[in-house]
């Protein structure tokens, strides 16, 4: 549920929308890495001035704890 939200979010915010995946990664039993891929372009736009984008989809993310224990991280990686 997580990794739809985070996408159809992404999509929003890109200019190449076709170009988003997400990547769930278990680290631990309750501890996920969510990774976005985005084009290079993209990946400064979800990131934002002074990180203020990805703190915001952080927090978004981490409220979701309260209907799942799960802690996720989430990172941005751009693709070459």
């Amino acid at each position: 549920m997580i990794e739809k939200f985070l996408r159809e979010y992404a999509k929003l915010i890109v200019e190449y929308p076709d170009k988003i995946d997400i990547q769930r990664v278990k680290l631990d039993e309750n501890f996920v890495e969510l990774i976005i891929f985005a084009d290079k372009v993209d990946a400064g736009k979800l990131i934002g001035k002074n990180g203020k984008m990805i703190n915001a989809i952080k927090t978004v993310v981490s409220a979701s704890k309260s209907k799942d224990s799960t802690s996720y991280r989430v990172t941005v990686k751009a693709l070459e």
